[in-house]
């Protein structure tokens, strides 16, 4: 079994910002690949999930409902409570280093500064997952401001709601649901 994680921070208050890109990410996934069940709350991971399949592949998607920099131990939780191998574990998050609409896969990679994926890489004790890291910097606005604004304005961009401008990271998902429905 795969697991999908979509990294974001729970509640109507967070919904639609920049943070929750990951947890918009897989609800694309849910409602455009078709097949998977509805989602259901796993109390013991303190997790929304929905099982399905993927190019024939059983996957479990996964949204943790503790907040973002929080999200280690309920990946820990499904991890363990599956048994699934860390290299079979697919964490998907919002990126700052990344500009708008940009998406980057890597595997075995540091938190580069993401105190999400650092709460997991510290729960599981390994960082050799697959993550989908998703832009979100402003088009135009170069990495620098990253280094000489407070890190207070980063924290406020990122949960600020999105404008139908900034949803454009989600439209090359289509294109990768079109390429694994045509494998199945």
């Amino acid at each position: 079994m795969k697991l999908v994680i979509g990294l974001g921070n729970p509640g109507k208050k967070y919904e639609k910002t920049r943070h929750n890109f990951g947890f918009l990410a897989v609800d694309y996934i849910h409602d455009n690949l078709g097949g998977f069940e509805n989602w259901a709350m796993d109390k013991n991971a303190n997790a929304l999930i929905a099982k399905g399949q993927i190019a024939g592949n059983d996957v479990l998607l996964a949204k943790p409902q503790t907040f973002m920099n929080l999200s280690g131990p309920a990946v820990q939780k499904l991890r363990d409570l599956y048994k699934i191998s860390p290299d079979d574990i697919c964490v998907i998050h919002d990126d700052f280093d990344l500009p708008l609409g940009v998406i980057r896969l890597s595997q075995s990679a540091s938190a580069a500064g993401h105190k999400g994926v650092k709460s997991i890489i510290e729960a599981l004790g390994a960082k050799n997952f697959v993550r989908l890291r998703l832009g979100i910097r402003p088009i135009g606005q170069p990495i620098i401001y990253k280094i000489f604004n407070k890190l207070s304005s980063i924290e406020k961009f990122v949960l600020k709601n999105l404008t139908k401008p900034s949803k454009k990271p989600l439209k090359p998902l289509n294109s990768l649901s079109k390429k694994a429905s045509r494998r199945q």
